[in-house]
């Protein structure tokens, strides 16, 4: 498994295990004006709540190469094929080597844009935050359909078999949450939940699986009372025939959120980011695309200040800002989640306990 993930993400490998791309953050850019909720990295000067770009022209990034990555709401390596049409088009229209790297967790995606080893990427509704104040992304675009931009819905699932018909029925029960950076897997029933008579770590304490997919998938086989996961991870995993609906009975559904956003890092050359927009926009979902994203034919211009103003405030209301202490308590926890599985691998099979050459491993650049 190991050799076969090399054969296949060799090259992304290399450029983000030996850095070749990669760069250190910039030093705090001395006389900034405003850096808001910002790392101390990065400059806010102009109030759009990102990092700006670097005022040195020479702190500008134009590889000849481009490394990004998908965000892992589900197994990441699904959308290497997925996403190879979008890979073709970009090395067309950018004129340059496009690398997709599956990444197996937030925090790592994350810390790989952070230290210069990824170049654009896309993030989860969550995270999108931190990937903002952390590591310096610029959200640009979101999937939509024509000239709306879709969204999603925190949905509570239950097993349609189960007594269970409301939330207030779930207390005292097991119930999924995914990650603490997750949008709707945490933060959001953190929020919502209490106003339906359901209080997490009152009622019941929140069980991460680590994924939508994960917590879907805990529902149908008992593991888990209830999850609470995004609906068009839920839709995508009906879609594919992994679950069936008949599986499951919602029991909430909340007000629409902005799905998962497509960001390049801050310090790219200005006339390369206009350019990779640019060629976002271009770009037309061909019929795998568009079944695998629920209809979705297209990017769409967004902006973090406008488009992730709900997100940020289900963040600050469930006491999950996004700053250094909730990123560095959602790293650790990854981590050693991550450590936790690689243990439990069974002795006859090495290949997983090789996941350092995994895209884990930009978490420690």
């Amino acid at each position: 498994m190991a050799k076969a993930f090399m054969t296949k993400y060799g090259f992304a490998a290399m450029l983000l295990g030996a850095g070749f791309v990669g760069v250190t953050p910039a030093l705090a850019q001395d006389n900034c004006p405003n850096r808001g909720q910002l790392d101390t990295a990065y400059c806010d000067a102009n109030g759009d709540l990102v990092a700006d770009a670097p005022t040195d022209p020479k702190k500008w990034r134009d590889p000849s190469a481009l490394v990004w990555a998908y965000t892992p709401v589900e197994d990441p390596a699904v959308y290497a094929n997925v996403f190879k049409p979008f890979t073709d088009h970009l090395e067309k229209c950018v004129g340059k080597k496009i690398v997709y790297y599956p990444v197996q967790s937030n925090a790592a995606e994350i810390e790989a844009m952070r230290s210069g080893r990824l170049h654009f990427a896309g993030f989860s509704t969550g995270p999108t935050g931190f990937a903002v104040n952390m590591a310096g992304a610029v959200p640009f675009a979101a999937k939509g359909l024509g000239n709306e931009v879709r969204g999603y819905n925190l949905l509570a699932i239950v097993k349609s078999s189960s007594p269970y018909q409301k939330l207030a029925d779930l207390k005292d029960k097991k119930v999924a949450h995914t990650s603490p950076s997750s949008n709707s897997g945490n933060l959001a029933p953190r929020v919502l939940f209490p106003e339906q008579g359901l209080t997490p770590d009152k009622d019941y304490k929140p069980l991460m699986s680590g994924g939508h997919d994960k917590s879907i998938l805990g529902v149908v086989s008992g593991d888990y009372d209830m999850g609470a996961v995004a609906s068009d991870v839920y839709d995508r995993m009906i879609t594919r025939g992994t679950t069936k609906a008949d599986d499951f009975r919602i029991i909430y559904k909340s007000p629409v959120f902005p799905t998962s956003s497509f960001a390049y890092a801050h310090d790219l050359k200005p006339e390369l980011a206009a350019k990779l927009q640019q060629c976002f926009f271009d770009f037309r979902f061909p019929p795998a695309m568009q079944k695998e994203f629920n209809g979705d034919d297209r990017f769409l211009p967004i902006t973090y200040k406008v488009d992730w103003a709900v997100v940020r405030e289900v963040a600050e209301k469930s006491g999950t800002p996004y700053n250094k202490a909730a990123y560095d308590a959602e790293a650790k926890r990854e981590a050693e989640a991550l450590a936790k599985k690689q243990q439990s691998q069974p002795a006859a099979a090495p290949a997983p306990a090789a996941a350092p050459a995994t895209p884990a491993t930009p978490a420690k650049p």
